[in-house]
């Protein structure tokens, strides 16, 4: 009975505010948060249902605007990001959180770029995903619908602004967004170009919708907008991610952490496994790609010696080990805690282990299903890495830096989803799409 009458609630009229505000109310959530969420959720609603049947020039044109007016507004966008970043500063934030939140030319031109290639992609809206004939005489097709309104709770990298915001978009879903409040002017500067080309193109602004205050008590209004929002996705720490997994009323796409690990077999060569374990640890510390653990097979460290851990060590990382690699100068003893942490700075485990066997045991004792990459020229090994982990990214011989929806194609990304239902791996367009079926009969009745 319940099913029936959300659905009803849904394809109707909007739950009125005050409705909303008793059911939060029970929860113990101030009436000013349940208001602005009912207000917020009605808008998002109502452009989910215009967004599901928009034509794909139309939304390829707010896209293309949005970068358009990101690049004529790059100076303002950076002053509002130097305002974020001094209260990042202030706040404490590490170095690698602050990488997150800064922004320069070089990332607003990656952020156009992003906004651009999402625009050029295939609608996902709409296709037929199969098809088939029945003996009945029924021809059934299986086609991708949009999700309806998606919610993003994010912090420190304002770039999710566009990225989230161009995904939901291209898929035919509204989205509302609530930043981190480190990032809250940046966030803001951006979304204002997102609008502006919603406007441009003849879409409703309420497409793209940002939480305007930094109070966190509207995150806890998203996360029971069940009347309101179909799927949340978080972004961001340990934290943030584990309280929407345990709050949320409504579906949540999430990855817990990104604890990647990088594994040198005994046939990895040697030079190519120094230049993917140095990008793979070093690139950027603070994204959810970056290596966390080096595990080195026996029979590479004998051949080859320490070479991966000194060359981390010369590149500023600081190597926590057990065993015998702790006699290797600069490394550090490693705590239990240590093999299974996701570090987000210059600083990463490492242990020797036997074999291919030996890396994946700890990789699934430790690892976070997110991404693991195996340096190694034979393919039997490799093809057995692949086959028995169940990660959402398996790479070989290249960096786990690239788990990326961007540099998978997709243009970009709303996050890396390491669960196993509906989404998995890195979120994009079509990753953001439902199907419903549709079924043509001539006068077919069944017996």
């Amino acid at each position: 009975m319940r099913a029936k009458q959300k659905a009803k609630g849904r394809s109707g009229a909007s739950p009125a505010p005050r409705d909303i505000w008793a059911h939060m109310k029970g929860q113990g959530m101030d009436a000013q948060y349940a208001d602005l969420m009912a207000e917020i959720g009605s808008a998002a609603r109502a452009a989910a249902a215009e967004l599901a049947y928009a034509s794909s020039e139309r939304k390829y044109a707010a896209l293309v605007s949005a970068a358009h007016f990101v690049w004529e507004e790059r100076n303002a966008i950076l002053d509002a990001n130097s305002e974020d970043m001094a209260y990042g500063e202030a706040k404490g934030l590490s170095p690698a959180m602050l990488d997150r939140l800064r922004l320069d030319d070089h990332r607003l031109r990656g952020i156009v770029d992003a906004l651009r290639a999402v625009a050029e992609q295939r609608d996902p809206v709409g296709r037929v995903l199969a098809e088939w004939d029945r003996p009945n005489g029924l021809h059934i097709q299986r086609v991708a619908t949009p999700l309806g309104v998606v919610g993003v709770i994010y912090e420190s990298r304002p770039n999710v602004t566009a990225d989230a915001g161009a995904l939901c978009l291209k898929a035919g879903n509204a989205v509302i967004l609530r930043g981190g409040s480190e990032s809250f002017h940046s966030s803001t500067a951006l979304h204002d170009c997102m609008v502006r080309g919603l406007r441009e193109a003849r879409l409703p602004q309420a497409a793209i919708q940002l939480i305007p205050t930094r109070d966190r008590e509207m995150v806890s209004a998203m996360l029971s907008a069940v009347d309101y929002i179909d799927v949340i996705v978080p972004r961001g720490g340990k934290g943030l991610v584990g309280l929407v997994q345990r709050e949320a009323r409504v579906p949540v796409f999430a990855h817990l952490e990104g604890i990647c690990h990088v594994y040198a077999d005994r046939d990895a060569d040697v030079e190519k496994a120094r230049r993917v374990v140095l990008n793979a640890k070093t690139r950027r510390t603070g994204v959810c790609g970056a290596a966390e653990c080096l595990l080195i097979d026996w029979q590479f460290y004998t051949r080859h010696g320490a070479v991966l851990i000194e060359d981390l060590i010369k590149a500023g990382v600081e190597v926590r080990t057990e065993g015998e690699l702790l006699k290797v100068q600069g490394t550090v003893k490693a705590t239990p805690d240590d093999f299974g942490r996701e570090f987000l700075d210059m600083i990463i485990a490492a242990k020797l282990v036997d074999g291919v066997e030996g890396a994946m045991a700890h990789i699934r004792t430790y690892g976070s299903n997110h991404t693991e990459a195996i340096l190694t020229e034979n393919d039997a090994t490799a093809a057995l890495f692949f086959q028995r982990l169940d990660s959402a990214i398996l790479m070989r011989n290249a960096s786990t830096q690239f788990a990326d929806g961007g540099e998978f194609g997709m243009g970009g990304e709303i996050g890396i989803a390491t669960g196993k239902l509906h989404a998995r791996g890195p979120v994009g367009a079509e990753q953001l799409c439902s199907f419903k079926y549709l079924v043509t009969g001539d006068g077919t009745i069944r017996s």
